[in-house]
């Protein structure tokens, strides 16, 4: 299977969540169970990416990157929502709804 490059995840119709994020950040943890749980509840109708902006420099730099976490929503690759700091699963299942 071939691998898929960040631009091929975000340039997918259905909605793309990205998680900027860093392992040492303490909000970042707090970040992946409510992830966990999003994806639970979403099924198929979004993808959810992690990206560590330690080791993806260049696109953290290219998304203005500047405190983690930070949730961008791409949409066709566009980004059409963004938000930093810790976002409960409900805002953010809300969110991705009126994108899918």
């Amino acid at each position: 299977m071939e691998k898929k490059s960040f631009h091929d995840y975000i340039n997918d119709p259905k909605p793309v969540l990205v998680d900027f994020y860093a392992d040492w950040c303490g909000p970042c943890k707090v970040m992946h169970p409510i992830l966990k749980e999003l994806k639970e509840q979403l099924n198929d109708t979004a993808t959810i990416l992690k990206i560590n902006i330690d080791k993806n420099a260049r696109v953290a730099a290219k998304y203005q990157i500047q405190s983690v976490p930070t949730l961008i929503l791409f949409k066709n690759g566009n980004p059409v929502w963004r938000q930093s700091g810790v976002v409960p699963s409900k805002q953010l299942a809300q969110i991705i709804n009126q994108y899918a």
